[in-house]
């Protein structure tokens, strides 16, 4: 590691601390009885029609090319117990907290529109203009009621919901922090996540695996509370998990400041344990803010969130652009290309960001007809690798401008193009950098910043990148770099304006006898082909080259290994890079947050390599991988190569002398 990058002694990931105890740990039971609200629909109801909208773009805000310092985070003391407060550390912050500044956006909750027409709607619940504040200081009474205080943490797993968004506003009023976990998570996953942020109270529907541990996994010297029901079935059953007792607590009734926490979001991963990454009130309304601007929605537009709440995609397309927008955020508790198309149809949804996978499978559903999604008329996709061909196909099946973007869960939406941005660009490229968000494209090895046109790691700060990561066993972790920069782990290149193109992961190099393989870039050249809907490339380890390709593609016809050899000759992609093993599958294997399960792919390629490889030792003219390397003919004397099969069937020369020694050369 080079010099320059050594943090500095003080500058540590922070650990998120239980607050103290709040009461005996006890399972509350949904009782009888519901308590609504004014403006409270069941599904079902009669809807109110909502008619079609006419949009107003307006301008984003500047992409900047501003230099801002990331906040790091220390600990104070406070009543004696030592909680987590990020802390602004560069000579410009005072510019940056001034009225209007990107952090001058006091709490979460005094950040969100109270128009009339933001509603939530799930599968269950249609809560409307008033009824979503009442419902929000109805649970934020009934967690104080049970003994939350700000600062403290509630984690919840839950299906996506109406009861989720109401959740995540009720801790933001109270200074809490929310936690939530993904509803597919499992046991081990969950405990790992507890064991992290150490919550005060936990929530959950029937059956979800956090019941079961929270109670077993509390810190030393801490009870904590566990409470689970049918919650699934709606916001009601939610309350009813809850003390009945609580006082509703209302708008500005505690004092949240931009640099308390807000969340911990869970990475999402197929190995090792998960990240609690911590975002504060200010980052969080700073970025929402920006996007509705970026995005150019206005009071007429309504969102569909098919990602889990629990995500990052989720908690900021889904909670926080609507709720500063005041907007509708129509939900859905489990993912159905199906009912997501009813829904755009029926909510009149004009905007939607997800992972690429969503709008792949609702184009394919038999479902899918142009009328049914008229209403959409902005996609952001990002989360995974897009390709130019994908933003081609998804603008033409949906008729609508689609967008490419770039973030994470540490550093949520970083790039992205706006409303009067070239479709070209759009297509092309992840965008560019938004608002105050700064990148930087540096050697991976001696961390020298490269120049434009150049791929190298993608190094980031700006107002909305998290504080660090709430790991009590990890305390020491060093997660920012001097002058507020985060290293991504991500490969990239801008060109001379400042427009994007992702790469892929560090991790997602291909590297075959010393050269460097994007899998981003051969998925994107499979993609361009015009019966492949999705691909993804991996690697699969080699004795000889170190690691080969393989590649995963959804498509509408037969697509073998040769078929794809002449699609990368007819591209003009050099030898090297072309997969030499393909296979066919169905669905692409993805993660919760809807990504590509690319340790999954791994493995299954390695499995079949391996297969490939002992089906070659007898039969040479197998086409399940690599052709078999032509056999060169040994030499008389020279023992052969190790691992070398010995042809079956070759006869003993006859009259070979049995003596040491060089063997005699046999007659022509």
């Amino acid at each position: 590691m080079a010099p320059d990058l050594l943090a500095e002694p003080h500058r540590r990931a922070p650990r998120l601390l239980g607050l103290g105890p709040v009461g005996a740990h006890q399972r509350g039971d949904v009782g009888g009885g519901e308590r609504r609200f004014p403006g409270l629909r069941r599904l079902g109801d009669p809807l109110h029609d909502l008619g079609r909208r006419h949009h107003v773009h307006t301008r984003p805000a500047a992409f900047s090319d501003h230099a801002v310092r990331l906040p790091t985070t220390r600990q104070v003391a406070s009543a004696g117990v030592a909680v987590l407060r990020a802390t602004f550390v560069h000579s410009g912050a005072a510019r940056y907290r001034r009225p209007g500044g990107p952090w001058d956006r006091g709490s979460l909750d005094s950040a969100f529109s109270e128009s009339e027409r933001a509603s939530l709607v799930d599968d269950v619940d249609r809560l409307e203009g008033r009824a979503v504040e009442e419902a929000v200081a109805s649970v934020s009474g009934a967690l104080r009621a049970a003994g939350v205080r700000r600062r403290q943490v509630v984690s919840w797993q839950l299906e996506n919901s109406a009861a989720g968004i109401v959740l995540y506003r009720a801790c933001w009023r109270l200074g809490a922090v929310a936690a939530p976990l993904h509803h597919r998570l499992g046991p081990a996953e969950v405990a790992a996540a507890l064991e992290q942020v150490d919550p005060v109270l936990v929530l959950g529907s029937t059956g979800m695996p956090v019941l079961d541990l929270a109670g077993a996994t509390p810190s030393a010297g801490r009870t904590r509370q566990v409470r689970g029901g049918s919650v699934s079935s709606g916001l009601a059953a939610l309350l009813d998990t809850l003390p009945a007792d609580g006082v509703p607590v209302r708008r500005g009734s505690v004092a949240v400041r931009p640099s308390d926490l807000a969340v911990a979001l869970f990475t999402s991963g197929s190995t090792g344990v998960p990240k609690a990454v911590l975002h504060t009130h200010g980052g969080l309304g700073y970025k929402a803010a920006t996007m509705v601007t970026v995005h150019g929605l206005g009071p007429d537009d309504a969102v569909l969130m098919p990602a889990p709440l629990a995500h990052v995609s989720g908690l900021l397309n889904g909670v926080l652009i609507p709720s500063v927008a005041g907007i509708p955020a129509v939900l859905m508790a489990k993912w159905d290309p199906e009912i997501a198309l009813e829904r755009i149809h029926t909510e009149r949804v004009s905007f939607m960001g997800a992972p690429p996978v969503f709008f792949s499978q609702m184009a394919a559903d038999t479902h899918f007809a142009p009328d049914r999604v008229a209403s959409l008329r902005l996609v952001s996709t990002g989360g995974a690798s897009v390709s130019p061909a994908f933003v081609d196909a998804t603008a033409d099946a949906f008729d609508c401008r689609v967008k490419r973007t770039y973030g994470s869960t540490e550093a949520p939406t970083i790039t992205t193009s706006g409303p009067d941005d070239s479709l070209r660009r759009a297509r092309d490229t992840d965008g560019r950098a938004v608002g105050e968000a700064e990148i930087a494209v540096r050697d991976p090895d001696t961390a020298k910043p490269l120049p434009p046109g150049s791929t190298g790691e993608l190094w980031l700060r700006g107002p909305e990148l998290f504080v660090g990561y709430g790991d009590r066993l990890q305390t020491e972790r060093v997660v920012h770099r001097p002058g507020g920069w985060y290293r991504s782990g991500d490969l990239g290149r801008l060109d001379e304006e400042g427009w994007l193109t992702v790469v892929g992961r560090m991790s997602d190099i291909i590297i075959r006898s010393g050269e460097n393989i994007s899998a981003s870039e051969v998925e994107a050249v499979l993609e361009a082909h015009p019966s492949i809907r999705h691909a993804v490339a991996v690697a699969v380890p080699d004795p000889d080259v170190g690691e080969r390709v393989a590649a995963f593609v959804e498509s509408d016809g037969p697509f073998d290994l040769d078929q794809c050899r002449r699609w990368f000759t007819e591209r003009g992609i050099t030898r090297f890079k072309t997969p030499e093993f393909v296979v066919r599958v169905d669905a692409v294997p993805v993660l919760a947050a809807g990504k590509a399960d690319r340790a999954a792919l791994r493995k299954r390629a390695a499995e079949l390599a391996t297969t490939a490889t002992a089906e070659r030792a007898t039969e040479p003219t197998e086409q399940t991988g690599r052709p078999e390397r032509p056999t060169r003919p040994g030499r008389p004397g020279r023992p052969g190569r190790p691992g070398r099969p010995e042809r079956p069937g070759r006869p003993e020369r006859p009259g070979r002398p049995e003596r040491p020694g060089r063997p005699e050369r046999p007659e022509r």
